[in-house]
């Protein structure tokens, strides 16, 4: 995939259309690497057309595996040749998903070399709660040199409690439990969709897990998985992203596919602020229903307002009337876009809220993060927002850019979007389809 280096965007136009969002980028490639604990081949359908996809479909296929387009958004991935459990080093340095190759190696292998994980800097991501439960299932792992080295001559079924409620973590000890013997109970796990999107894959392939209560998980290991078809959920974090832009712009856009019981939250919100929306069979329209008004949010675990979607809600908070705060409550360091935001003319300003116990209600590791680091922004808005020339720093920092600079009178200038097409198929091709003005250049 060829990546031109920047957008530019002339703003002040308004969102007209409908989009199709495609499988999620957070269940997508856990899914892929799910394939690689079945005897036979799987299939899985509405893959989105993004780099982490190419990415972990090249690594699956410099370890024996193969890796086949069967149509526009179908690949077939093949396990059944894998002879290697050892990564390059230089992997790591791709995203985030390194670490979640040790699950499926050790089950087929009993080792697995994988390099530290990067991904976007959003602040600390603890792998130890993702190891301690791969060491409880009888993994013996150590670090040396940035290179994770795992072996298990057989994984045991546990009990095992995560720490914090983690998203990755959880799949990683699902997708090493499944082989394992014995039963298996997890404990304080995610709730997330694109879990129980992985889950229902591996009960496909033949894998016993069941929710047996709130945050539990119960999985029985069986000896083998086949191959299984799926079809992906769709990206929730898209959805958001194309609706704020809606909102924001005073459009009015439908976005097909778009599944609102993965949206509850953000659809609450949107009630209390004024913006319109209507669920249909098609997905869910979005659209400008009048002057905005502010309101708080607290970004929480699965059911509750996503970490990732308050980058975007900021940005349509400097188009609300009044004071709208937003509490970061998952990861310490998700305030990179701020400064951005401010010399576009936004007033925003950070502070750091009273909270009764930090270490209980921080997601985070609140005793070993920054002190200095501050966890709220205060919005003041309605502001008019002006065009300006930006770097990406990660992801989801270059969405918010996109939308605030969509928003904006004038051209704006964004580069390093090599961020944006990680997680977001031709995005500049779809908002030119809504009526953007934007080029790739």
């Amino acid at each position: 995939m060829d990546y031109m280096n920047s957008f530019e965007i002339i703003g002040g136009k308004p969102l007209y259309g409908s989009v199709r969002i495609g499988g999620a980028k957070n269940a997508s490639y856990k899914l892929m690497l799910a394939a690689l604990l079945g005897d036979s081949p799987s299939r899985i359908l509405n893959f989105s057309h993004i780099q982490d996809v190419i990415t972990v479909g090249d690594i699956i296929t410099s370890l024996g595996g193969e890796v086949k387009h069967v149509g526009e958004r179908a690949l077939v991935i093949d396990p059944r040749n894998l002879h290697s459990y050892e990564l390059s080093s230089t992997v790591g340095e791709q995203g985030r998903f390194s670490s979640m190759f040790i699950a499926p190696l050790l089950a087929r292998f009993g080792h697995a070399t994988v390099p530290m994980p990067g991904g976007d800097k959003i602040g600390s991501r603890p792998l130890d709660w993702h190891l301690d439960g791969l060491r409880a299932l009888g993994a013996n792992i150590s670090f040396e040199g940035g290179i994770f080295h795992a072996r298990a001559e057989k994984l045991r079924g546990t009990t095992y409690r995560f720490h914090k409620n983690t998203h990755t973590g959880t799949e990683t000890v699902i997708l090493a439990a499944v082989l394992a013997e014995g039963k298996s109970t997890l404990e304080n796990v995610a709730q997330e969709p694109e879990v129980d999107d992985l889950i229902e894959f591996l009960v496909a392939m033949g894998a016993q897990i069941t929710r047996t209560k709130q945050r539990t998980i119960e999985i029985v290991g069986v000896p083998k998985l086949s191959g299984a078809i799926h079809k992906l959920m769709p990206d929730r974090n898209e959805a958001v992203s194309y609706a704020c832009a809606a909102i924001a712009t005073k459009g009015d856009i439908i976005i097909e596919n778009a599944r609102a019981e993965h949206l509850t939250a953000f659809l609450q919100k949107l009630g209390e602020i004024g913006a319109g929306y209507e669920v249909g069979q098609y997905g869910i329209r979005f659209f400008y229903n009048g002057p905005l008004q502010a309101t708080d949010v607290v970004t929480a675990q699965a059911p509750g307002f996503m970490t990732d979607w308050q980058p975007l809600w900021a940005t349509l908070m400097t188009q609300a009337s009044g004071a709208s705060v937003i509490h970061e409550a998952i990861y310490e360091r998700r305030f990179q876009y701020v400064d951005e935001l401010q010399q576009m003319g936004a007033n925003i300003s950070l502070f750091e809220p009273e909270v009764a116990d930090p270490v209980e209600f921080y997601n985070f590791q609140y005793e070993k993060s920054d002190k200095n680091i501050q966890h709220a922004i205060r919005i003041t808005g309605k502001t008019e927002l002006k065009a300006g020339e930006f770097a990406v720093k990660d992801l989801r920092h270059g969405a918010t850019l996109v939308i605030a600079a969509l928003i904006a009178q004038g051209k704006s200038r964004i580069t390093n979007i090599e961020h944006i097409d990680r997680g977001y198929e031709t995005l500049d091709e779809r908002l030119r389809s809504l009526g953007a003005e934007i080029t790739r250049t």
